[in-house]
């Protein structure tokens, strides 16, 4: 069966994160005070072949623990669908 993994990698809550408070500054200077404690991460989509919606969890879980995500800094969560 095909399927398709959407993976969201962010920063784990109890690292800075340099770019969200990057963008946060820039909102307060837009006027968007009301904006704050943004967090910057990464979206992945990836579609892949598996037997069965289990055997795809174990292939997005290696994909995301060996190269997607760095796990001292950063933790993932995703969603498989159907395709």
């Amino acid at each position: 069966m095909n399927y398709r993994a959407e993976i969201n990698v962010m920063p784990l809550k109890a690292l800075l994160d340099p770019q969200g408070k990057a963008v946060a500054k820039s909102l307060k200077n837009l006027e968007l005070p009301e904006i704050s404690d943004v967090r910057i991460g990464k979206h992945i989509t990836l579609n892949l072949e598996a037997e069965n919606e289990e055997e795809a969890k174990e292939k997005v879980e290696t994909a995301c623990k060996k190269l997607l995500a760095n796990p001292i800094m950063e933790y993932y969560e995703y969603e498989i669908y159907d395709d």
